[in-house]
This record gives C-alpha cells, structure tokens and sequence, in this order.
C-alpha cells in the first residue's frame, strides 16, 4: 500500500509540479514584466490635426499624459466594425471615470463620416467622452494608419481609390509608444488589451 502511495506520490510530483511553476511564470509575465515597445525604440506616433464628433480639434495634444486606445473604423461598415466597436464599449465601461485612458477611433471613410455623422452615430452607440470618433483630411489619417499606428502592411496614397480596413486595436502609452496590437473582433483578444491596460497603469505607479 505504501509502495502504491509513493509511486503516487511521486507521479503527482513529476506531472502537477512543472505545470504549478509554468502557471506562476505566466502569471508573473502578465502581471509584473514590463509590455515590449513595438515599431522600433525610437518608434512613436506622429502628432495629428484633426477633428472629433464634438467639432473639436483633435490632436496628440488631446492624449497627453494618457494611455490610448486606437482603431480605424467607419460608421456604414456592416462587416467587422459593429463587432469592433461592442468590444470597445466594453473598454470603456471599465475606464468611464479614468480620465488617464483615451479611447481613439479614427474613420477610414472621411467623406460620409463628417462630424455630423460622427456625432449622431456617438448618440447611438452611447459613445461617452472618453471616446473620440475622429475624422478629416483622408490622406492624414491614412497615413497616420500605416505610418504612425502600422495596421496595415499596404501601400496607398490616400487617394479616392485608397481603402484600409483593419481589425486591429492599438494600445499607446503616455510617451506615444506602440505597446501592443489586438485582434478587436476576438473576445480574447480584447481580455488581454484591458490586462494590458492594466499592467501599463503599474509602470506609471498607478
């Protein structure tokens, strides 16, 4: 009975022991190790000028001192948006009183997206003030898209024949750094970009 006991014994050391140490390393990396800079150390967002669903300019200026969420987005897409756009909902539930996130969306179809539409499809999709819905000059904000945020890997100019269309969510910190990209329409995805959020809030000692 013992020797059955110690084989036991010994099988459960083998087996549950690497997985216990392999569980606390992952816990470890997702709460306390700092998230990688991507684009390149010396990579950040370039500044902007244009206007959200307020009629207000919209600028780095509006993300100063602010971690920030980003996406490009536009309000006629019946495709990947709607589901996009519920998953930032989400996000901003969570950060409704933290005036330190901003949540950033950019249309990608600026010439049916004014500010008016802007503005009415907020109403609709009780888009708080923590969220701006930011159009203007399309050559800006694509080059902003492939330039500065790097959702897509394309070449454009633009122009009336440019299209971008991208699932991808962008978390930026304070020093306007890319910190991570997240598939928006997957729910899993967005469960590590608010993780994410979180552990960018402990670099800056919150």
């Amino acid at each position: 009975m013992k020797k059955h006991f110690s084989i036991w014994l010994f099988l459960a050391i083998v087996v549950l022991l690497p997985m216990g140490v392999y569980g606390i390393v992952k816990w470890y990396e997702h709460n306390y190790t700092r998230l990688p800079v991507l684009g390149g150390s010396d990579h950040i967002i370039t500044d902007y000028q244009l206007v959200n669903q307020y009629g207000e300019h919209a600028s780095l200026a509006n993300c100063e001192g602010k971690i920030t969420v980003n996406n490009f987005f536009f309000t006629h897409c019946i495709s990947i948006c709607p589901k996009m756009i519920r998953n930032l909902k989400n996000v901003q539930q969570l950060y409704i009183n933290d005036p330190s996130l901003l949540i950033n969306s950019f249309t990608v179809d600026p010439e049916r997206d004014s500010v008016g539409q802007l503005r009415t499809y907020a109403t609709r999709m009780d888009i708080q003030k923590n969220w701006q819905l930011i159009t203007g000059d399309k050559k800006e904000i694509y080059k902003l898209a492939r330039k500065s945020f790097m959702v897509v890997a394309t070449d454009g100019d633009g122009g009336p024949n440019d299209f971008i269309h991208s699932e991808l969510f962008v978390l930026v910190d304070k020093e306007k750094r890319i910190r991570g990209f997240y598939n928006g329409t997957d729910n899993a995805e967005v469960n590590n970009l608010i993780r994410d959020i979180k552990r960018l809030e402990k670099e800056y000692g919150r």
